[in-house]
């Protein structure tokens, strides 16, 4: 088992001992089990996956970082801090609509080039279309919530 922590600004996403995770990172997807070595990373928008006694725990991601380390029990701890994360089964049919619909409103504002601060925008795209993607991706697959 290793002790996962999943960490926004906002709050604590989840705080559990799994048997592995898979998460996208900028180098691409890894997947972390117990005794990992230690490792610091950026994380890339997807899914996080964590799986505990056979079951999936689905989380979405846009951005932030990972560090794998072992604390002073030498179990493997996974802390990842992200700049937005939210369980699949938080996002509703309503939730994907409202991110759609942001997708195509700002996608219109770049277009007509109203988008003043490009950072923001960019991130708030990013987060919409990761939304949309990821639900999808789990609406028709079994998991823990």
């Amino acid at each position: 088992m290793l002790n996962l922590k999943i960490v926004t600004p906002e709050k604590l996403i989840l705080e559990e001992s799994v048997d592995s995770v898979t998460l996208p990172t900028s180098e691409g997807e890894i997947t972390i089990l117990p005794n990992h070595i230690p490792l610091i990373s950026s994380l890339s928008s997807g899914d996080i996956v964590a799986r505990k006694d056979n079951e999936e725990i689905p989380i979405a991601v846009v951005g932030g970082f990972i560090e794998t380390k072992k604390n002073e029990n030498e179990k493997t701890e996974v802390v990842i801090l992200a700049d937005f994360a939210e369980h699949v089964s938080e996002i509703d049919e309503e939730s994907i609509e409202k991110a759609r619909a942001q997708a195509k409103e700002l996608h219109q504002k770049a277009l007509n080039k109203e988008i003043v601060d490009f950072e923001h925008f960019e991130a708030e795209l990013e987060r919409a279309l990761t939304r949309v993607k990821i639900a999808e991706k789990w609406k028709t697959k079994k998991y823990r919530r």
